[in-house]
This record gives structure tokens, C-alpha cells and sequence, in this order.
């Protein structure tokens, strides 16, 4: 049975697609980096179009809000993380397409060009073969760090917390994934983090930055041309693992960037959760500062608008190229 356009429901849900990397990877510098090739992004494009209906968040705006109807197949396409690729390598496909696009760069890297720390993670596996010796180097590096911060679990507790296997990482990739991600207190992360990259990757922070992530003229390009800029914290850091006030100031800060790159005061946008945390707490301030959807990462497809906070996505691996 054909599906026909209505109300998000089982029988006609909503796919929303996470796209990271995106990008020429064979020749890139760093071609181990878990991307999807130019290549597959153009046919995985091609699939949608023959499958699915493109629309915006906008449209789901009205859907969730005023019970507006979406087409057949309804789709939207988001981008975590504002990487370069984005403009480089989707905005143009996009528009060729005359499709609308979701982008949610976090807004730390895009004004001050910093690398941020989940990429630091990104380049450092992407340069190394062996997860289970990088593993055992980042408990190594640890070691000595203990003695300021005694709080910290025993190596095998923590190996047997965070060593998890996903869906597209060993157990190994995930558990350097969540030490340096949230395992770890700031400062004792942040200089593992910095030595691993110096050892293993060796390229200077800010020259990496400045290859990574977009500049701010870009992102305002983009959103004139009609796509849809949203929120993705100011350090891409898990929302849930903050404080109340800490959160606060993720989502301040997160507001003054979109206004800055839409040249006024945001309404009704859309946040991406870093990492796909978020809390009771994180909804609650996310209202309060106007934010009207959220994007999570766990993987479904949206079947009710009845949570709009925690919309599920699939990952572009979960789709045919």
C-alpha cells in the first residue's frame, strides 16, 4: 500500500539521517577516519530521492506544533559537527538537488577555531591500527595522573565499564571513545588526549582546526541559501554528565552562536544533542531558551511527535548507497 502524507504515524514515520564525515577519504590526509566517501554520499542521495520525500525541520516544526501534514516518506537529512566537508562536499550536492539540509556545528570550534576534544579522539584512531595498544597506552598515561586525582577507578573497573562493543566499534575503540569522552575528569582527559596526539598524529592543533571545521562566513552562507542551522553545544560535550549551570551554559552559549550566524535572535530551533546526551534537566532549559526539537542518536525511526526532545535518527550506515 502506498503510504500517503499525514501525520507522523507507524504507517507513515519519519527517517531522520545522521551524517558525520562526509568526504573524498581515499584522498584525504587522514583516510581511516570512519567517514562516508563522496562517492557513497552521492549515492546514497540517489536512494533517498527514490525513496523517501526531503523535508525540512520546518516542516516538522509544524507537524509536531499545529498537526500539519508531512509528505509521503518523509525525510530529513541532518549534519552533526560543522565540519569543512559540509560545505565543501554536501552544501553544494544539496542545493544541485534542490534539497533542504539540517547542519549543527558546535559552536566553540566555529568561533574560535578550537579543536575540540571528541575530534582529537577521531584523528588519533584514524592514525592508529591497533585499538587494544592504544587502549592499554591510554591506562599507561593514566598512571601517573592518579596521584592528584585518587578518585578514580581501578583500570580493570573502568575497562570493564566502558569497554562495551557498539554497532560500529570494538570494544577496545569504544572504551578510548568513552575515557576520553566522559570517563575521566576534564583535565586529566584533556592531557591524554594532547599527548596521544602529539605522539600519534603530530599536526599542531590550530593548523588541524582550521582544516576540520567551518568559519562562520560559510555556516551564514548556508543558511541564507536556505539551509538550517541548529544547535550543537558550545565544547560538544554530554549534556548529561553536566551540572545544572554547566548545562545552562552549554545552551546559552549555543543561542548567542545561532544568533550570530542567522543575524538575530533564534526561535523555535533545533538542538542536536553532542554525543546524544541530554537529561530531564536538558529539556527543561532547552524549552526556556526557546529550542522547539531535539535530535537524539538513538536509532529508530520517529513513529509520534509526541516527544519532540528525543527524536530518534539512523545512522548513514543504516541506510542503502
Amino acid at each position: 500500500m502506498t503510504s500517503q502524507a499525514g501525520v507522523i504515524s507507524p504507517s507513515n514515520p519519519l527517517t531522520i539521517v545522521m551524517y558525520h564525515y562526509v568526504r573524498d577519504l581515499e584522498h584525504s590526509r587522514y583516510p581511516q577516519i570512519k567517514g562516508l566517501s563522496t562517492d557513497r554520499f552521492e549515492r546514497q542521495l540517489d536512494y533517498i530521492a527514490g525513496n523517501y520525500t526531503v523535508c525540512s525541520l520546518s516542516d516538522l516544526l509544524a507537524a509536531s506544533r499545529f498537526g500539519r501534514a508531512l509528505p509521503p516518506k518523509p525525510c530529513i537529512l541532518t549534519f552533526d559537527d560543522g565540519f569543512a566537508d559540509h560545505y565543501t562536499t554536501v552544501f553544494p550536492r544539496l542545493v544541485a538537488r534542490g534539497f533542504s539540509g539540517a547542519f549543527f556545528p558546535p559552536a566553540r570550534a566555529i568561533v574560535e577555531h578550537a579543536l575540540l576534544d571528541v575530534h582529537k579522539i577521531h584523528y588519533i584512531l584514524a592514525c592508529t591500527e591497533d585499538g587494544a595498544a592504544l587502549a592499554a597506552e591510554v591506562l599507561e598515561l593514566l598512571a601517573p595522573l592518579r596521584r592528584d586525582f585518587p578518585d578514580i577507578a581501578p583500570d580493570a573497573q573502568l575497562r570493564g565499564e566502558f569497554a562495551i562493543a557498539s554497532r560500529f566499534d570494538t570494544a577496545d575503540v569504544i572504551f578510548i571513545k568513552r575515557m576520553l569522552q566522559k570517563g575521566l575528569p576534564d583535565p586529566v582527559r584533556a592531557a591524554i588526549a594532547d599527548e596521544l596526539l602529539r605522539r600519534h598524529v603530530g599536526i599542531a592543533q590550530s593548523v588541524l582546526a582550521r582544516e576540520l571545521y567551518m568559519d562562520l562566513p560559510q555556516l551564514k552562507c548556508m543558511a541564507k541559501a536556505g539551509m538550517e542551522i541548529g544547535g550543537h553545544g558550545w565544547n560538544h560535550l554530554w549534556l548529561s554528565n553536566l551540572t545544572p549551570q554547566a548545562q545552562e551554559f552549554e545552551i546559552q552559549k549555543t543561542v548567542g552562536f545561532l544568533g550570530q550566524v542567522l543575524g538575530r535572535a533564534p526561535a523555535d530551533w533545533t538542538m542536536s544533542y553532542p554525543s546524544g546526551g541530554f537529561n530531564d534537566t536538558t529539556i527543561s532549559l532547552l524549552r526556556q531558551a526557546g529550542c522547539a526539537l531535539a535530535l537524539t542518536t538513538r536509532v529508530s525511526l520517529v513513529t509520534s511527535l509526541d516527544t519532540p526532545y528525543e527524536l530518534p535518527r539512523l545512522d548513514t550506515n543504516d541506510l542503502p548507497s
